[in-house]
């Protein structure tokens, strides 16, 4: 059996200019990297800000176990199943992180027959974009360092400084460092950290922002710490907001690339779901919009959080309108949410199915509650069982939503078929009435305790100490009416990642609430979630390699 890498390597792409003029692209709205890859210019609005848009998508799916659920593959293989069926399509998913992809599990551009390529390209540096997120952001570090020790006009207590650096790769090291020191020459002296790339505000807004104007904007509002009056400091106090909008002036525009089977891919944006907002860019998807009749774009981990910040955050802010969403699941691992080891994941056992079910069974009720509709698809392994998938059909046939089960990991585009007729049948006969889950202009604490039983199913919420002072700071300061992007463990619908299938009677414990000014929402903290991952025992990476023709492995 093939390797991913191995089918990325043997497909046959067609140069993106073909692809470019397949979605009605002029060629002076097209920017080239190579043959394979290309940005598309912030001109082409003033061409298509009139065009009426197509059908948006949104993919996602229930908590993530270690057996798989194939969210990208299936937006990938749903992409390819739409072409087939002669619906023109475009895929809109956000870029890999370098983290994960040399952490834990490798690369993130689909799997098997479903793949966005060049894969290898895709997960390693792209167009560059996360490596321009990252100097933007620290440029504003340097900057507001190098003020405190020029003088310190603007009077900023080093000792409230909530700005860390960044950078694009799990590093347990640098959560917690000191700089400034070796003496008055290396500046002042204080506590420091890193988050990784895709956490950064940088990157929030980035993937939020409507054109290059508005994205400089943002990024003024971005607050980097207090001074002794306790008044907050910005980016464009500091005037660096016009230099770091510079530094990303090609990352704002959409990358343009390809499926296995030629299908266009806007690959754009890349903040993780556990930690950040978890969408592809706001632009990306609104580009899709007006070039294709179905844009299928996916969030990160399951709808409790990707799909909860993509209608709360993403949908309310860029005031789009999704028209219908698809549920990924697994037999492997709703047995494995029932309580069934990974070792033993291949024994028919309806029963732990049965159990397991009920984690997709909240995911179904909470997509409902944002008035979309929706299908399942069952992503199908080889070990599932006739018995096993019936009874999920059975189940979700009760609950009202039709199943289609999903192919496309072995057999690409002809393996979405049935999930791509099924969802042209559902978007084209019932009406999506989206609507978010609360008012922003709530109180924080009611957002927050909204979010956590409503969508998580909890009984409550723990303030901790610092996030009640956090909370009275942001309400005194009149920056509480804003969407709550929750950081949480991306394994359990609870905080608490041991949690597995729909658990009951649990609070949520928020320890810190945080202000992402620039992005528009505040992000709450919950449990031990980190914004600075570690590797693992054994890294992925040490699975890698290039030979000497350039022929890379071990990448996926």
């Amino acid at each position: 059996m093939k390797t991913d890498i191995e089918i990325a390597q043997s497909a046959k792409m067609e140069p993106i200019m073909d692809i470019a003029k397949k979605i009605g692209l002029e060629p002076e709205e097209v920017e080239l990297y190579g043959n394979y890859k290309a940005k598309v210019s912030l001109k082409v609005w003033d061409r298509l800000k009139e065009k009426p848009d197509g059908k948006l998508i949104l993919v996602t799916a229930i908590n993530p176990t270690p057996a798989g659920e194939g969210k990208s593959t299936t937006t990938v293989g749903l992409g390819q199943g739409l072409q087939k069926i002669n619906k023109k399509t475009i895929i809109a998913l956000r870029e890999p992180s370098l983290g994960p992809c040399m952490g834990v599990k490798g690369g993130a551009a689909g799997g098997g027959y479903s793949q966005v390529v060049p894969m290898e390209d895709i997960n390693l540096h792209f167009t560059g974009d996360l490596h321009a997120i990252t100097t933007a952001h620290n440029l504003l570090a340097a900057m507001l360092d190098n003020h405190i020790h020029q003088g310190n006009d603007l009077n900023i207590d080093p000792r409230r400084i909530i700005f860390k650096r960044v950078m694009d790769l799990n590093e347990r090291a640098l959560r917690n460092i000191v700089v400034g020191l070796g003496g008055r020459a290396q500046g002042v002296p204080r506590e420091d950290g890193f988050d990784i790339t895709v956490a950064s505000e940088v990157m929030a807004i980035l993937c939020l922002a409507n054109d290059l104007m508005d994205l400089k904007e943002r990024l003024g509002k971005i607050i980097v710490g207090y001074d002794y009056d306790k008044k907050p400091i910005t980016a464009k106090d500091l005037k660096a907001n016009g230099a770091m909008a510079l530094l990303l002036k090609d990352a704002i525009k959409p990358n343009l690339v390809q499926t296995l089977e030629n299908v266009p891919a806007f690959i754009h944006g890349g903040p993780f779901a556990n930690i950040a907002h978890g969408c592809n860019s706001v632009s990306a998807t609104k580009l899709g919009l007006k070039l294709a009749d179905y844009t299928i774009t996916e969030a990160g981990f399951g709808a409790d959080l990707g799909a909860e910040k993509f209608f709360d955050i993403k949908c309310r802010f860029a005031k789009l309108k999704p028209d219908a969403v698809v549920i990924v699941a697994t037999v492997r691992a709703l047995k494995m949410h029932g309580g069934v080891k990974k070792d033993n994941l291949s024994e028919e056992n309806v029963d732990a199915l049965a159990k397991g079910f009920e984690n997709l069974e909240k995911h179904i009720e909470n997509v409902k509650k944002y008035n979309v509709p929706l299908i399942v698809a069952i992503n199908n392994f080889p070990t599932d069982t006739q018995k096993e998938v019936k009874y999920i059909q059975e189940r979700c046939e009760e609950m009202g939503v039709e199943v289609s089960q999903s192919e496309v990991w072995a057999k690409g585009g002809d393996g979405g078929t049935d999930l791509a007729e099924k969802l042209v049948n559902l978007v084209e006969n019932k009406q999506s009435n989206f609507k978010v889950l609360y008012d922003e202009n709530l109180s924080i604490k009611e957002k927050v305790t909204i979010i956590a039983k409503e969508v998580y199913g909890a009984k409550g919420v723990n303030f901790d100490k610092k996030a009640e002072s956090n909370i009275k700071q942001l309400e005194k300061l009149g920056l509480d009416k804003m969407p709550i992007c929750m950081a949480k463990t991306q394994y359990s619908l609870s905080d608490d990642p041991t949690l597995l299938g729909r658990p009951e009677g649990f609070e949520v414990t928020v320890r810190e609430i945080k202000v992402s000014a620039g992005a528009g929402f505040l992000v709450a903290l919950t449990g031990d979630v980190m914004t600075m991952p570690g590797l693992p025992k054994v890294p992925a990476s040490t699975r890698m390699d290039i030979d000497e023709k350039g022929v890379i492995t071990g990448l996926f």
